[in-house]
């Protein structure tokens, strides 16, 4: 039997209504909305059930939202098969605090305030319209960041931000950088470069206060070593020591996502089976386009997914 990896959505995967139907199936779902409602001061889950959009797609409140829909999701999973331990978890950017709180490095109330605080400087580190990201298709990671690396080296700060599959990588950082590499992009061969809807140049150089912010936070709350190995971001290997765990939430804010190059690796320890589990399907189609076509690929978001997962005997 191959081994099964969990993986968990990061920002972008968001929408209204999220969890709302698991939170009333499943008490341990309920549990989880109630918990980061008392850990913020807020209703968290009146803006995941209810909306309005446009508060559910600012930064300080999509981070601890995708989190939190995501471990109500696992919560449900683990109130029906507590004794299921996957090979490996993994998360896309903040998707890698909620596979912290699964690997049991994290608590979920020290993970749900710490990315509302995430989300809160990544918002105040570059003012609005400063900065920028856009979708890169169908260049090579090389030439891409040979293009960031020239603009960058006339002023322009740009870098690759998210290596998320082949023919797809996203460039952040300065609107101008961004702007600038995107059209060197095309004439090198891109074959689309598309400019992404999002508060700040996630992932860049720029980041760097929001980096420091995070790692006053991150001091204060109690880590410890991972009980299942976590495949970071910033390298594409596991970590399990809490000091190194910290190390590298701190880096990821500035550097970029290896999501490709953590697939692959997962892929290489014998992984034959991903469950993305939270909102949307995101990781999902990303995976299909990195994994081998025989590696089974499921989504876990809400009861009815989640009953088919427990009923067809694919990972328990």
């Amino acid at each position: 039997m191959g081994k099964v990896a969990f993986v968990f959505p990061g920002q972008g995967s968001q929408f209204v209504g999220m969890g709302q139907a698991l939170s009333e199936q499943s008490e341990a779902a309920r549990s989880i909305f109630q918990q980061a409602d008392e850990a913020l001061g807020f209703s968290l889950s009146e803006l995941c059930f209810q909306g309005p959009e446009e508060e559910l797609k600012l930064t300080a409140n999509t981070q601890p939202a995708i989190l939190t829909a995501s471990i109500a999701v696992l919560a449900a999973f683990r109130e029906q098969r507590p004794d299921f331990t996957p090979d490996f978890v993994a998360g896309h950017s903040l998707g890698e605090y909620s596979a912290l709180v699964a690997a049991g490095a994290l608590s979920f109330a020290d993970a749900v305030k710490t990315v509302r605080a995430r989300g809160q400087f990544m918002e105040e580190a570059v003012p609005a319209g400063e900065g920028a990201m856009a979708a890169v298709l169908n260049l090579d990671r090389a030439e891409l960041h040979a293009v960031c690396e020239e603009v960058t080296a006339a002023g322009h700060p740009v870098q690759l931000a998210n290596l998320n599959s082949p023919g797809q990588i996203v460039i952040s950082g300065s609107a101008e950088g961004v702007k600038q590499a995107g059209e060197k992009a095309k004439a090198a061969g891109a074959k689309r470069v598309l400019p992404l809807n999002v508060s700040g140049p996630f992932h860049s150089s720029l980041m760097s206060p929001a980096a420091d912010k995070l790692h006053g936070v991150l001091a204060g709350v109690t880590v410890a070593d991972a009980k299942v190995p976590v495949v970071a971001n910033v390298t594409a290997r596991p970590v399990s020591e809490a000091a190194v765990i910290v190390d590298s939430l701190v880096k990821q804010v500035s550097a970029p996502v290896l999501w490709e190059d953590s697939v692959q690796w997962m892929v290489e320890q014998g992984v034959t089976t991903f469950v993305e589990i939270g909102p949307g399907k995101v990781l999902s189609g990303l995976i299909k386009k990195i994994a081998p076509a025989e590696t089974t690929i499921l989504s876990v978001q809400d009861g009815e997914s989640l009953t088919e997962l427990l009923n067809g005997g694919k990972v328990c």
